[in-house]
């Protein structure tokens, strides 16, 4: 049995790492709110002027609907193609299947500049500019990785027979698919979907490799911080990125709490 001084130290202990974690977070947000240019603490005053001129920023604006279109992009991409190989290596027993699966969620161990460098080397030797579909491809690279994870995690926890008894009944592949697999698995989808999207919305080493001349929102940041000289708007865009980022990600875990059989059941 712990003791009660254990199990107060271990509390402390967690306070302080989510105090070290998340306090700076915190104060990017109040330095949004500043009406000073000058980042010093305390903030002298609250006041939303620099969210209003960050927002009418051409460059941000610009950076922030190329961002919107890639992962967007991205992500309907990796929906498709994660999905089907999900399916394949599930259903499809043949020789090397597992090397093929830990090919698939290599990408999303490997160092984000080991990606960008090899996708940079495919794209000039083969001569293709660099674009909008160059980042889209290089994205898609590691979301296919969580949504294949999310689908192929789910089918391994479903019940074959339900699809057996589907298909006992008279029902053909495609109406199995509908009225089973995808209830099923249709929460694994939506949170690979909400994670993929976080990911690339604020992935900025591959976007570095591919993105040529084009600015996202993660680049335009780290660019404005080598000068120094936008720093109340790059406070704004800084939040603005976290929220995107972390409520997605606060989404997926809350549907991949629920299973998806519990969840076919209750739309009878």
């Amino acid at each position: 049995m712990e003791g009660f001084w254990t199990r107060m130290a271990l509390r402390i202990w967690s306070v302080l790492v989510l105090l070290f974690l998340f306090v700076p977070i915190l104060v990017i947000f109040l330095y949004a709110f500043n009406q000073s240019n000058i980042e010093s603490w305390p903030i002298s005053g609250l006041s939303t002027k620099w969210i209003v001129r960050t927002w009418d920023d051409p460059d941000v604006r610009t950076a922030l609907q190329l961002s919107a279109r890639t992962a967007l992009a991205a992500t309907g991409l990796a929906l498709l193609l994660g999905s089907c190989a999900a399916f394949a290596i599930y259903r499809t027993p043949f020789f090397g299947r597992h090397a093929i699966s830990f090919m698939f969620v290599l990408p999303l161990a490997l160092p984000g500049i080991i990606t960008g460098i090899a996708l940079r080397a495919f794209f000039n030797f083969n001569n293709f500019e660099l674009s909008i579909w160059t980042i889209i491809v290089g994205h898609t690279t590691f979301c296919i990785v969580v949504v294949y994870n999310n689908v192929l995690a789910r089918l391994r926890r479903t019940q074959g027979s339900l699809v057996e008894a589907a298909m006992d009944l008279g029902a053909n592949g495609f109406r199995t698919f509908m009225d089973i697999t995808l209830p099923l698995i249709s929460t694994s989808l939506v949170a690979g979907a909400m994670l993929a999207f976080a990911l690339s919305f604020d992935e900025v080493i591959v976007t570095t490799f591919t993105a040529g001349a084009q600015n996202t929102l993660p680049i335009w940041i780290f660019s404005q911080l080598r000068t120094g000289q936008r720093l109340p708007e790059v406070n704004v865009v800084v939040s603005f990125v976290i929220l995107v980022t972390i409520i997605p990600v606060v989404i997926a875990a809350r549907l991949t709490g629920g299973g998806g059989a519990a969840r076919m059941q209750a739309t009878r």
